[in-house]
C-alpha cells in the first residue's frame, strides 16, 4: 500500500491531521482546524514544501474543516484513514478497521474517557461524509498496553468491580510509547531489550517496554493517574475526593476539574503550565516555580525507578514528547534522582542535543544503561497501523 494515509486526531472543537506517505521520506501535509464552530475557526499547517499557510473558517463544524482539509492535500488523496481513539477499553489489543461494531464498542468506553472518546467519535462521523468510500481504521493509545500483565493493570479493588465494570488500568499515549521504543531497538546495540520511556509534555506519562511490549505504564483508568503535568495532578491520596467534599462542600465535578485542569505545574507554580516559562521565573529565583520544577522531576524519576520492576534487564531510558525532547535541564534533573542506575549523562551532548533530532547522550565509553532522546511520531504510528489493519485483514 504505497498511497498515502490520512491521520485525523480529533477533538470537540479541533482537528489535528497529517497526511503520510508509506515513504518517510515523502513530505507530510500536516496541520490543525482549531475553535470549531466558533467565529474564530480556522485552520493553519504546512504544504508539501514546508510552507506554512492559515485559512480562516469561520463558523466551520468538523465536516466543513475536513473538506478545506481535503482541499490542501495537492491532489494526493488518501488509500485510507486513520483515527487515534484515546480509550478502548479491553475491546481492542490492535488497531481494527472501523465498522457499526467498532463503533458501539468505542461509545461504551466514552464514560472511561468522556473528554476525548465522543469527540473521537464526532471526527470518524464527519470523515466518513467527506470520505465515503475510504476504509476507517481505529488505532487505541491503550491497546499498546494490553500486553501488561494482571499484576500491573489490576486494582486492589472488589473483583466484581473489574469483571463487571471494567475498573482497571489501561494506560495512554501507547502510539508513542510503541514509537519510541521500537526506534531504540533500531538505533541501540542494544536491541528491542528493557527500555524505561518517559513521554514529557502537556500530558505525561511513562512505560517498561520489554521486546516492545508494554510491561507498565504510569496512567491508569484515566489519563490522570501517574506523573505531574500541565495541568493534571497526577497521583494524589484517592482519600483526597472525601475530604474536600467534607471539609470544603466540593462536588466531584469541581474536584474533578481541578483536579484535571487547575493543578499539575499550573498548580503548583501558581504560574503556567508551560514547562518553558516554569523554567525561566525558576532560573529567576521563583520559589513556586522551583517547587514545580522539583516535584515534577521527581515524580519522574521515582516513577521511573518503580517501573524498573517489571523488566527482566534495563538497557536505557528514552526521553520523548515536548518536554522530554527539548529540556536539558528536565533529563539532567530527572536522571541526577536516579544515581544507582548506572546512567551516565554527557553533559555538553544533553544541553546541544538538536531539537527534533536523535540522540544518545551518553559519556563515551560509557557501558551501563543508555540515555537516548528520540522524538515521537504519533502521527506516524498510527498510520503503519492503519496500513498494517488493512494488509492483514481477511
Amino acid at each position: 500500500m504505497n498511497a498515502p494515509v490520512l491521520v485525523i486526531n480529533c477533538g470537540s472543537s479541533s482537528i489535528k491531521y497529517a497526511l503520510i506517505d508509506s515513504d518517510p521520506q515523502a513530505p507530510r501535509l500536516e496541520g490543525i482546524a482549531e475553535r470549531l464552530g466558533s467565529d474564530e475557526a480556522g485552520l493553519k499547517g504546512k504544504n508539501s514544501t514546508g510552507e506554512r499557510f492559515t485559512q480562516p473558517l469561520p463558523g466551520a463544524d468538523h465536516t466543513q474543516a475536513l473538506n478545506a482539509i481535503l482541499e490542501r492535500m495537492e491532489g494526493r488523496l488518501p488509500v485510507a484513514v486513520g483515527h487515534r481513539i484515546v480509550h478502548g477499553g479491553e475491546h481492542f489489543t490492535q488497531a481494527a478497521l472501523i465498522d457499526d461494531s467498532v463503533i458501539a464498542a468505542i461509545q461504551t468506553t466514552a464514560a472511561l474517557a468522556p473528554l476525548h472518546n465522543p469527540a473521537n467519535l464526532a471526527g470518524i462521523a464527519a470523515t466518513q461524509n467527506v470520505f465515503p468510500e475510504l476504509p476507517q481504521v481505529a488505532v487505541f493509545d491503550t491497546a499498546f498496553h494490553q500486553t501488561m500483565p494482571p499484576r500491573a493493570y489490576r486494582y486492589a479493588l472488589p473483583e466484581s468491580l473489574y469483571v463487571e465494570h471494567g475498573i482497571r488500568r489501561y494506560g495512554f499515549h501507547g502510539t508513542s510509547h510503541a514509537y519510541v521504543s521500537q526506534r531504540a531497538g533500531e538505533l541501540s546495540s542494544r536491541g528491542a531489550g528493557g527500555w524505561l520511556t518517559a513521554h514529557l509534555g502537556n500530558g505525561c506519562s511513562t512505560s517498561a517496554v520489554w521486546n516492545n511490549q508494554s510491561q507498565d505504564t504510569s496512567m491508569g483508568l484515566t489519563p490522570l493517574e501517574g506523573l505531574v503535568m500541565g495541568t493534571r495532578s497526577g497521583d494524589v491520596d484517592p482519600g483526597l475526593h472525601a475530604h474536600l467534599h467534607r471539609q470544603l462542600g466540593w462536588s466531584l465535578d469541581k474536584i474533578d476539574n481541578v483536579l484535571n485542569k487547575e493543578s499539575g505545574l499550573l498548580g503548583l507554580s501558581g504560574l503556567t503550565n508551560d514547562m518553558r516559562e516554569i523554567e525561566e521565573a525558576a532560573e529567576q529565583g521563583h520559589a513556586t516555580a522551583q517547587l514545580a520544577m522539583e516535584v515534577f522531576c521527581y515524580r519522574i524519576a521515582k516513577s521511573l525507578a518503580a517501573l524498573s520492576c517489571a523488566l527482566p534487564q534495563l538497557d536505557g531510558v528514552i526521553f520523548t514528547g515536548g518536554i522530554g525532547e527539548n529540556s536539558p535541564i528536565v533529563r539532567l534533573h530527572v536522571l541526577s534522582l536516579m544515581p544507582h542506575f548506572g546512567f551516565a549523562l554527557d553533559k555538553d551532548a544533553n544541553e546541544t542535543t538538536i531539537r527534533g533530532k536523535e540522540g544518545k547522550l551518553d559519556s563515551a565509553g560509557h557501558e551501563g544503561p543508555q540515555v537516548w532522546v528520540i522524538p515521537t511520531d504519533e502521527e506516524g504510528r498510527i498510520a503503519l497501523e492503519t496500513r498494517h489493519c488493512l494488509e492483514t485483514r481477511v
